[in-house]
């Protein structure tokens, strides 16, 4: 099957959306199908060969962040130009609503679409405003997907209709199989995201750390991702500073021997997220995970099953969470290993499967919608066979 995806963001600024792009169509290309990618890039970004940049994107408050977008009259010839160029059986957009290459994809391609929507956002006037500007982009797509029950909601609320559920994917064996880092082990709380975007919450694991060290003076922080690293430690005291190590940007390869290293992930995110990819990725990894009591973290932990929760922005809750967690090696014991068997259900093997069982279902509808109007023709133009 030819598959052309739309990525709505940059390539070279990481995030969940993209990841899960990367990581879908690695999938699909593993499995024989032929794969091209669209998305916003920089000139110097390095590309995979399956990737076609649209151009340079631009910064655009959106959803509570600052996504990278693409969109003009350049952005719109190159995707005329490559759909024409890709003859897709099946164009996937990724989050169509946004201002980007997804919105222009859907005013230009022909044939099935099929999109994915990400976002979890209940109150966006911003979404029900633009909702005549999109309602003709949206009714070409012929099936939606969300990533989770909430992104669902947004999508019922704020366009109408509705989305099959099928969740974010993760390689839950190159997790599982990554080798620890001595140097990470050893009374270790972890956090990777973006240091400088409030809502991914290190501002609330940085008021939780006092009480943290207080009570287990041993335990480090260990952070990956990028941001202005002295401005992220500037409320600790400046004697716990060196207690938190900052990792930068890691590959990865490191991701994942972080999360296998470490005795604790903390994720403390405020809002805004619809699905939780880290936290499958802690998960398959076999790291013990504590989590804001978000819906969506809650879903993906199974209602704090396959992890902790605590109270959202109470770094208080989280400091008492995280004390408890780092002095109970049992209950650590029995959260890796219920984790570990609930993490198999995002696997690409599953998820995957999911996936292109929609791509086969929106290419035959399209099949049997055109084999139908040739028979008219045929009809119509005395040209019917026996």
């Amino acid at each position: 099957m030819k598959i052309g995806i739309v990525c709505p963001y940059s390539w070279d600024v990481p995030g969940g959306v993209q990841f899960h792009i990367r990581d879908l169509a690695e999938h699909l290309i593993r499995l024989g199908h032929d794969v091209s990618v669209l998305a916003p890039a920089d000139d110097e970004t390095p590309l995979p060969p399956y990737v076609v940049s649209a151009g340079r994107a631009v910064p655009v408050p959106y959803n509570g962040s600052v996504a990278r977008l693409n969109f003009g009259f350049l952005s719109a010839a190159r995707v005329r130009r490559w759909l024409n160029e890709g003859t897709f059986d099946v164009i996937h957009i990724h989050e169509p609503t946004s201002p980007s290459l997804g919105l222009l994809t859907c005013w230009a391609a022909q044939g099935p679409i099929v999109a994915t929507f990400h976002t979890s956002n209940p109150r966006s006037r911003a979404m029900i405003a633009a909702y005549p500007i999109l309602q003709p982009a949206l009714e070409k797509i012929s099936a939606r997907i969300a990533v989770s029950e909430y992104a669902r909601r947004t999508l019922v609320e704020h366009l109408g209709g509705d989305a099959v559920v099928i969740p974010n994917g993760v390689d839950v064996d190159f997790f599982a199989g990554a080798e620890p880092k001595a140097e990470w082990q050893g009374g270790t709380l972890g956090f990777i995201g973006r240091i400088d975007e409030p809502r991914k919450g290190l501002p609330v694991l940085m008021k939780a750390l006092p009480a943290i060290l207080a009570a287990r003076p041993e335990t480090r922080l260990l952070v990956a991702g990028r941001g202005d690293e002295e401005e992220a430690v500037a409320s600790l005291p400046r004697e716990m500073r060196p207690r938190v190590e900052f990792l930068g940007m890691v590959s990865d390869e490191d991701k994942a021997r972080l999360l296998r290293s470490v005795d604790v992930y903390v994720a403390p995110n405020t809002g805004g997220e619809s699905f939780g990819i880290i936290l499958v990725e802690a998960l398959s990894a076999g790291a013990p995970v504590l989590a804001s009591d978000l819906d969506a973290f809650a879903q993906v932990l199974d209602q704090g099953a396959a992890g902790d929760l605590f109270a959202n922005e109470d770094a208080d809750a989280l400091a008492s969470a995280a004390i408890r967690l780092l002095g109970d090696p049992e209950r650590r014991a029995g959260l890796r290993e219920r984790g570990s068997a609930h993490v198999r259900r995002f696997d690409w093997t599953t998820v995957g499967a999911d996936i292109l069982g929609v791509y086969e279902t929106v290419t035959e509808g399209a099949a049997s919608v055109d084999t139908d109007e040739r028979t008219g023709l045929r009809a119509r133009f005395g040209l019917a066979r026996d």
